[in-house]
């Protein structure tokens, strides 16, 4: 989004800014779970998981567990009433913790673009319309983490707001929503896998005017949120603009108009991607690789696209034997220059195949006694299992091919 477009900009905002910012975005004030706990096993649920797992709709009020019959997961005992759960974490400026004044860890990463809008424009000559896009670490007291890595405390964001005029924001929005569709159907998760869902006006976040999720259907859990397009309408901007009495409106010297530019997010979750990638590539076959000796029933391979796949090849040599090192350190010092890599040296070739194909790895170098002689090396493809002999002096440009 920011090496490829003329209209999208990087940043790496702080993770430690001002507390006042959080006022500014509501933070302080209203960014909270609702809470309950159980009276007999003292365990601490969120209450509106509680309600979504009986399929009712969440009720906040006092007396709405009992009322509902909802009871504790784990012991089936009474649960008292809803009580909010500020998610930020706060910690001290100042080298005497008394003397300190509080601050809180980001729980997302859009609030420092936002602080750096002017900075940002101004120094990067940017007209509308043109976005900020980053990625960065956020963190959140949830009191339920769970399922994997789908809701952890400390997460990685990729998020990028869009700044527009507000007569531009329908095209926009239809833009944004389909392009980061569209990205993970690029790299490969299942079209099937994925929808789009927009929020009822009654779970709309108090900035948007219109907001969309992007879900995956994850095993045992079913559709769940893994990115999301909103319309943020001027809210934070207007609100910034008050609390830090900066001007952060932006001056059309063509229309000689000046505005609060209104913002079109999209907001990814980097590890919900990466659990949805690795769910999606994930494939137990029949046996398949090696001898008769090496090989097991089940077999796992793991069918990343090549952009998502950690390490691009492994350098195999088939014997231990000095020249077969030798050259197989020549070849991967070469191609480390260009790729991640692996040398593995170690197990018979079938059990270093397989290794490869459970970490994804889309090819295998296999260098043979031959290599000494005729300067070849055989290349292995993790999805077709096809074996090919390339000269070595021409493998770098066999893999640019390929990827």
């Amino acid at each position: 989004m920011v090496q490829e477009r003329d209209d999208v900009v990087g940043l790496d905002s702080a993770i430690l800014m001002h507390p006042k910012i959080w006022e500014a975005s509501g933070h302080v004030e209203g960014f909270t779970d609702p809470l309950v706990d159980c009276r007999k096993c003292k365990k601490r649920w969120r209450a509106d998981h509680l309600f979504e797992s009986k399929n009712l709709k969440p009720d906040f009020r006092p007396g709405a567990m009992a009322k509902h019959e909802v009871k504790c997961p784990e012991c089936r005992g009474d649960l008292t009433d809803v009580r909010k759960f500020n998610l930020m974490f706060e910690t001290q400026m100042g080298a005497v913790e008394e003397e300190g004044s509080t601050l809180y860890l980001r729980p997302e990463t859009c609030q420092g673009i936002y602080v750096n809008f002017l900075n940002v424009q101004q120094s990067m000559r940017k007209k509308l319309p043109f976005g900020i896009a980053q990625i960065g670490k956020a963190f959140r007291n949830e009191i339920t983490p769970g399922h994997f890595t789908f809701r952890t405390r400390e997460f990685e964001q990729m998020e990028q707001q869009y700044f527009i005029h507000p007569d531009d924001k329908k095209k926009v929005f239809k833009m944004w929503k389909e392009a980061r569709r569209q990205w993970y159907l690029d790299l490969g998760l299942g079209k099937s896998k994925l929808r789009f869902r927009e929020h009822e006006k009654d779970e709309l976040a108090h900035y948007a005017a219109e907001a969309w999720d992007i879900e995956y259907d994850y095993p045992g859990m079913g559709f769940k949120e893994l990115a999301g397009v909103h319309d943020r309408g001027d809210w934070d901007l207007s609100r910034h603009e008050k609390f830090s009495g900066q001007d952060l409106k932006y001056f059309d010297q063509e229309k000689n108009e000046k505005f609060t530019p209104h913002i079109v997010e999209t907001s990814d979750g980097a590890d919900r991607a990466t659990l949805a990638f690795l769910i999606d590539a994930y494939e137990e076959v029949e046996t398949r690789s090696g001898g008769k000796d090496a090989k097991h029933e089940k077999e796992v391979v793991l069918r990343l696209h090549k952009s998502l796949a950690p390490i691009k090849m492994a350098i195999l040599p088939l014997s231990k034997k000095e020249p077969l090192q030798k050259l197989s350190f020549e070849i991967q010092s070469e191609l480390r220059k260009h790729w991640m890599t692996q040398y593995d040296e170690t197990g018979s070739i079938g059990k270093r195949y397989r290794r490869q194909d459970e970490i994804g790895t889309p090819y295998c170098v296999t260098v043979d006694f031959d290599s000494l002689e005729d300067k070849k090396v055989t290349v292995r493809d993790r999805d077709t299992m096809e074996q090919e002999r390339v000269s070595i002096e021409e493998l770098r440009d066999y893999f640019e091919n390929k990827f």
